[in-house]
């Protein structure tokens, strides 16, 4: 066989035509999912479908002006993200290109196209010290060395998984760049601080594991009564004006993960600015460093191509999955899939493809799947133990959840937070609407509650559910006949279920004290409002009417635990002076 056969013979095609951010290139030859650059100007793509001798791409740039007989070039890659120290504190769009780098580059906020730069510096120096020594035998997934990547964060070089391993023969320490060789095992392969991964296949793990610790968001309506776990999916599907946006920023801000993904998916420019001017001032309640130094960011706002909104998800996801490699727990925020979804179904009608449900391709939930698939609580393939939580915000069209991707997402996540836009417009917040929402991790969840907590989490808890439950029912009566027709017993538990309500479920986000809320005073807090409801009904056993059991001046204090810095303190006088007050009425 001659060398030139041997060759791989590529050639690069021609546009026939474009349709938006979808283009059909005329003799390219390329296989699915291809990275390729699209016309004169070197727009960046991948190739979606291929029949015959047309292949079908999709841009993630703006491909006005891009008009048919213009080159399109294949790199024979799939489209793969840049892994290694310099991912966290930094700002990339859908398709890892870091804007600040772009707009250094073009020396303006606004970006031309076809502007590339690569998703971590390849010249800056990282100072490598080495964990392995000359001889030590390394496999797949083992770490080589650490490098401080922030001051929150030690960034662990890994043997990539693809790699076959072995022995170490040569091992370096000091200042290197991501591409410069830190270590040479004996069969030649050389391990640097920079990896590259296919972001649409999930990186390989050991194991999948049953999550047993809760995500701690310091919400306490989500930790109380609705938790998700390490390694779990969640999905926050509400309307307009819900707060969607602000439950995601908290759960970034507070949640107890070591890392951070940020995917701002197809939202409102203005959101993500605030995310963006936010996070770095903010301090990490944990460690006291910026919050920015455990987070990265992946900013595709509803301004930026279309295209590459479909691919800013996996882009989020693989990022999440290499620092679980390192054993690291990941919390990853999607705002919001539902912008994902649409974008999906742009492309779809775009390749004429048969519609689903509404229009949306067939294949949605499938898609989804893959994504919340990707999460949970590993075994790694080193042996360490590692997590990404998956929580993804959905924007159904009017606050409708029958429509396909919440009903899509509901079939996959096992933590549900309904938001409400009734309770928004009350100026209830967080506006969770605690009869619709559930979570499926509370069984497998609450071990560490009463271990870390109190031994009788799982009944206090159960006691809330059941007063709020049962006032829901009154409800329905209280509109027909008013609330002064109920028997005493019935009113009083309207009155526990009103501190529940305000006390417990309501938090103030913008309050410095009340904006985050530990697990123990979750707690205390509600103790305190059944303490209340248990001397509450002893006084009215004793003959005293209910308007003096609710009059008294203890108990609205109850609504000030959240802001109380010293709340132990506070609750256990709060109790006492509640017992005594009432108990001076008979």
């Amino acid at each position: 066989m001659s060398q030139a056969t041997q060759e791989t013979v590529r050639e690069d095609g021609v546009i026939q035509s474009v349709s938006g951010p979808v283009v059909t290139a005329r003799d390219l030859d390329a296989r699915m999912n291809d990275v390729v650059y699209v016309g004169d100007e070197g727009l960046m793509g991948e190739v979606i479908e291929i029949e015959g001798d047309l292949t079908t791409v999709q841009v993630y740039e703006e491909t006005s002006g891009v008009g048919p007989g213009e080159p399109v070039e294949n790199t024979g890659e799939p489209l793969t993200v840049d892994l290694g120290p310099g991912l966290l504190d930094t700002i990339y769009d859908g398709v890892q290109r870091p804007l600040d780098v772009l707009e250094s580059k073009m020396q303006s906020a606004f970006l031309d196209r076809g502007v590339d730069a690569p998703g971590i510096e390849m010249d800056k120096e990282w100072e490598f010290s080495p964990e392995v020594s000359v001889g030590d035998a390394v496999e797949p997934g083992d770490v080589v060395g650490v490098v401080e990547e922030t001051v929150t964060i030690d960034h662990k070089v890994l043997v990539p998984p693809n790699f076959e391993g072995g022995e170490v023969a040569s091992v370096e320490e000091g200042a290197f760049t991501v591409t410069e060789t830190v270590v040479e095992l004996d069969n030649g392969e050389e391990i640097t601080m920079h990896q590259e991964w296919p972001v649409r296949e999930a990186r390989p793990s050991a194991e999948k594991k049953t999550p047993r610790t809760p995500l701690v968001s310091g919400q306490r309506i989500l930790d109380g009564l609705f938790p998700i776990a390490k390694g779990g999916t969640a999905a926050i599907p509400g309307p307009f004006g819900s707060g969607k946006t602000v439950t995601q920023h908290q759960l970034a801000k507070y949640a107890d993960a070591d890392i951070i993904v940020y995917v701002g998916c197809g939202e409102r420019g203005n959101e993500m600015t605030e995310v963006i001017e936010d996070f770095p001032e903010l301090e990490d309640p944990t460690t006291g460093n910026p919050l920015m130094a455990r987070t990265s960011l992946i900013a595709n706002t509803s301004n930026m191509p279309v295209a590459a909104r479909e691919s800013c998800i996996y882009t989020g996801i693989t990022i999440a999955e290499f620092y679980r490699d390192m054993g690291y727990d990941v919390a990853l925020m999607a705002d919001s899939t539902s912008r994902w979804a649409e974008a999906m179904r742009e492309i779809s009608s775009r390749l004429e493809e048969m519609p689903g449900e509404e229009g949306y391709p067939a294949y949605l939930a499938a898609r989804l799947s893959e994504f919340y698939e990707r999460a949970g609580y590993f075994e790694n393939i080193n042996g360490t133990e590692g997590s990404v939580s998956a929580i993804g915000a959905v924007s159904p069209p009017g606050g409708d959840f029958s429509e396909p991707v919440t009903q899509n997402t509901l079939r996959i996540v096992k933590t549900f937070w309904a938001l409400d836009a009734d309770l928004a417009e009350r100026r209830h917040f967080p506006a969770i609407n605690w009869n619709e929402s559930y979570s499926l991790y509370k069984d497998q969840l609450d071990p560490w509650f009463i271990e870390n907590v109190s031994d009788d989490w799982a009944e206090e808890r159960q006691w809330a559910v059941d007063v709020l439950d049962e006032e829901d029912e009154l409800q329905e009566i209280v509109q027909l006949v008013g609330k002064d027709a109920l028997p005493e017993d019935q009113q009083l538990t309207l009155d526990a279920a009103r501190y529940l309500r305000e006390a417990y479920l309501q938090q103030n986000a913008f309050h410095d004290v009340d904006t985050y809320c530990p697990p123990k005073k979750t707690y205390l807090i509600l103790t305190t409002i059944h303490a209340y409801y248990d001397e509450a009904f002893k006084a009215l056993e004793a003959g005293v009417p209910v308007e003096e059991i609710t009059a008294i001046d203890a108990a609205p204090r109850i609504n000030r635990i959240g802001v109380q810095e010293n709340y132990e303190e506070y609750v256990a006088e709060l109790k006492e002076e509640i017992a005594e007050q009432l108990r001076e009425l008979y």
